[in-house]
């Protein structure tokens, strides 16, 4: 062979070698390039393990709510991933060094999807509506604290004002719960509990309790957070959320495509969620008020704070978590989550697992006898507590949790006795204080929601104060004005003391698990740890 053509040969491969890598690296940057790109277009299905008998978020704090509302009210106020405070339909605004008064200047190019313009006269007959105790509105009023006037200087400026401080009002003001609807829709309409009418990027086309909702796209759409990655219409031109409580049935519509996303991703099936080469899970930890139970000290055994704490020390959080949720939660040692401001984990040293100080307390509150059952017994009555729940604001996993300390406690002789209801019948029986334990949590990353929970004004039927705490009061009125320095002692001492007095007993720190499709792409946080979705696209 040639010596001179062999090299000749060997180059022109070469060069052959090397175009072919030049493009399928070319390739390769532009199919990187082309999925980084959000396309426009395409229904994001999202299926959810839990539903909620009302759509409005002013009059509501199920958390259902705030995930399908975010997409169509807006907020006074952003707040970003990182906690910091963006503009959205306010442009601005300005807070004096007390926190008794805000002001805020309204962006003026704002529309409701009904039409009328959203000024300053309608945000002012949103707040007035919460306000208004005709208006059962107990979580979104608790939000805006107690509020002296609002006026309306100019057409798009508004003003609140408070005699005493009031430090929690902005991170309050961006929650979906104080969205702002359509004045003109509310005013017509005698039943908003399967509607809204906002602002924001999509129009709710649907919603139907036990099934769920349909949202499609707000062409004219071009005042979004100051957080979100683009301006403009949302990139999405629909958005169904679908009502689908069997876990096995919600993971196979993800896994088989019919859906792009799902909540509440069966803990025993996350491991292979998380090994599918087409789909990930995202998940964000929860600030705010943990998965607790509230002990009803009002009346019956837990009246008797031994027998409270007797619940508290024979509950093995730990274990019972890691039953129910296979390692995808974190057993909680606090009435706060560790994302919550002013978390002090200080206290997890005062609770724990112990069953012979729950024998101790027992034998001491005077539950000495046991029945034939293994339950103790006082005067001839059963040590037996109802724990009323609503199913179908639950996962299955949240009820294998319940399970779990009901058969922790009765080695220590009680009769956790669980009661299933409907949501009307939840509702009827906490405002008739017909219960003993309930159990909720509450996401919100400024601890003033533990006002919320804990206070006496929120009592049912005025709100979630299930424990029937009033002892607190005091604390939680001067924390939510109180300076930096002070607010901390004094959340500290709340903390503390609700674990001493066992008015709650933490079991789980609720995360959202988001499982997506690899196709999905854009989703970002709220600082209430749900999805948002005004920057999400799909790939095609």
């Amino acid at each position: 062979m040639n010596k001179k053509n062999t090299q000749w040969e060997f180059s022109q491969l070469a060069k052959a070698v090397a175009t072919v890598a030049l493009v399928l690296a070319s390739g390769h940057s532009l199919m990187a390039h082309a999925a980084e790109t959000p396309v426009q277009g395409g229904t994001l299905n999202i299926a959810l393990g839990s539903d909620t008998p009302i759509i409005d978020p002013s009059i509501t704090g199920q958390s259902v709510t705030a995930l399908i509302d975010r997409n169509v009210v807006d907020s006074l106020v952003g707040q970003a991933e990182d906690n910091r405070f963006t503009p959205w339909l306010a442009a601005s605004w300005e807070v004096n060094d007390n926190h008794t008064d805000y002001v805020f200047h309204l962006r003026k190019d704002v529309t409701f999807s009904d039409g009328t313009p959203l000024n300053a006269e309608a945000v002012k007959y949103n707040l007035d509506r919460i306000l208004d105790p005709k208006t059962t509105s107990s979580y979104s009023k608790s939000l805006l604290g107690p509020i002296k006037t609002i006026t309306t200087p100019d057409a798009y400026t508004i003003a609140i004002h408070y005699d005493a401080p009031f430090a929690p009002l902005l991170q309050g003001l961006s929650l979906p719960y104080l969205g702002i609807q359509s004045p003109t829709y509310l005013k017509k309409t005698q039943n908003t509990t399967n509607t809204v009418v906002g602002s924001g990027p999509f129009i709710l086309k649907s919603f139907v309790k036990g099934s769920g909702s349909q949202l499609t796209r707000r062409a004219d759409y071009h005042w979004g957070p100051g957080y979100a990655t683009h301006t403009g219409p949302a990139y999405l031109e629909a958005i169904n959320f679908k009502y689908l409580p069997e876990s096995s049935v919600r993971l196979g519509a993800l896994t088989s495509g019919q859906v792009q996303a799902i909540d509440a991703i069966p803990p025993v099936n996350a491991k292979s969620v998380k090994s599918n080469a087409q789909l990930e899970v995202k998940t964000k930890e929860n600030p705010g008020v943990v998965r607790v139970l509230y002990l009803n000290n009002s009346k019956g055994p837990l009246a008797d704070v031994k027998v409270r704490q007797a619940l508290l020390s024979a509950t093995d959080a730990a274990s019972a978590v890691k039953v129910a949720y296979f390692g995808t939660l974190k057993a909680a040692d606090n009435v706060l989550g560790p994302q919550t401001q002013y978390y002090d984990p200080a206290v997890a040293k005062l609770g724990g697992f112990n069953l012979d100080k729950a024998n101790t307390l027992l034998d001491e509150a005077g539950w000495k006898a046991k029945n034939a059952a293994g339950i103790r017994t006082k005067d001839g009555q059963p040590l037996t507590l109802e724990f009323v729940y609503d199913p179908s604001t639950l996962e299955s996993s949240d009820v294998t949790l319940f399970q779990a300390v009901q058969f922790q406690v009765k080695k220590a002789g009680i009769d956790l006795k669980l009661v299933p209801v409907d949501s009307g019948g939840f509702t009827d029986r906490t405002n008739h204080n017909q219960y003993d334990v309930v159990s909720s949590f509450y996401v919100r990353a400024e601890p003033d929601i533990l006002r919320t929970v804990l206070h006496s004004s929120y009592i049912p039927p005025k709100g979630s104060n299930y424990s029937q705490v009033s002892a607190l009061d005091d604390k939680l009125t001067q924390a939510v004005g109180a300076p930096d320095a002070q607010r901390k002692q004094l959340y500290a001492d709340i903390q503390r003391q609700t674990i001493e007095q066992a008015y709650v007993v933490p079991l789980a720190v609720p995360a959202y698990q988001l499982g997506i499709s690899k196709k999905l792409h854009g989703v970002n946080w709220a600082t209430n740890a749900k999805p948002n979705f005004y920057d999400a696209w799909l790939s095609h």
